[in-house]
């Protein structure tokens, strides 16, 4: 039986995959309480960003993906694909900032790559969403400025949050000792 060389994943970093989309679901769904669809504090995008960082921005945006759907079987909210976007950006651009990111591990640069993530998706697109479905203030506008102003406190504390745990989580050099940073250019 002969081996394929032109693979996209690896059965080792597949592994790893599936054990940080895990870990996500374990972050968002089952240690972080949910006192209501649109509001959460949790730390959910740690594992999904590494994923980016770690594999390149289609395993990032893979794990991002999975670890919102199957996280949502826990959840008594159900799937709703039009709630799937931010999870993926998350990974993507853990992976399209993996270059700067594999020169150095910084707050700034770090805080740089969630910033996307976390205003285009987690903050305008999914209070534009969460409106759009749930629309509990009466109209569109009215519950729009009610999810933006919720979402942008409760997102200003878990990007810090998420940035200084994978800020010290690299600085502890786990992830070298693993073997998977910093990223080989070819990979």
């Amino acid at each position: 039986m002969s081996k394929k060389r032109n693979q996209k994943f690896s059965t080792r970093v597949l592994a790893y995959c599936a054990l940080l989309a895990a870990l996500s679901i374990v972050l968002a769904r089952l240690i972080i309480p949910m006192p209501n669809a649109s509001t959460r504090f949790s730390i959910e995008a740690v594992p999904i960003f590494v994923a980016g960082m770690l594999f390149g921005p289609a395993a990032g945006a893979l794990v991002g993906f999975c670890a919102d759907f199957v996280g949502c079987l826990f959840s008594p909210f159900g799937y709703n694909p039009l709630f799937s976007l931010p999870p993926v950006l998350y990974g993507l651009f853990g992976g399209l900032f993996r270059p700067w990111l594999g020169k150095k591990v910084s707050i700034p640069r770090l805080a740089a790559g969630f910033a996307f993530p976390v205003i285009g998706g987690s903050i305008l697109y999914q209070s534009a969403a969460l409106s759009f479905v749930y629309n509990s203030k009466g109209s569109f506008g009215a519950s729009m400025i009610y999810f933006l102003s919720t979402r942008g406190v409760q997102f200003a504390v878990t990007m810090a949050l998420d940035v200084m745990i994978i800020y010290f989580i690299f600085r502890s050099r786990v992830m070298d000792r693993m073997n998977v940073w910093p990223p080989v250019s070819g990979k």
